[in-house]
């Protein structure tokens, strides 16, 4: 072979390497578009939803202060269902 056509054939696979390259590249950058899109709508969904658990603390006080009403009367509660079963109902 002459040394003409091994400079040839190397400036070939030389061009042909950096478009594989560029095409590759390519490929990857429109990927990482589409991920940074997603993770974008994630992002957007995760600050939704602590919006919405905000609010649930103030809720819970709320709750527990039900609760805490219930916790007291119920056993009031349970006596008087004890005496209707038994038949001595009060009026």
């Amino acid at each position: 072979m002459s040394e003409s056509l091994l400079i040839v054939v190397s400036v070939v696979e030389i061009v042909a390497l950096v478009v594989v390259l560029a095409f590759f590249l390519i490929i990857i950058t429109r990927l990482l578009r589409n991920i940074a899109k997603t993770l974008a709508e994630v992002a957007w969904g995760a600050r939704a939803v602590e919006r919405q658990l905000r609010a649930v603390r103030s809720n819970i006080d709320q709750v527990n202060t039900g609760l805490t009403d219930i916790a007291t009367v119920a056993p009031g509660l349970v006596d008087m269902a004890e005496q209707y079963a038994r038949g001595g109902a009060r009026s």
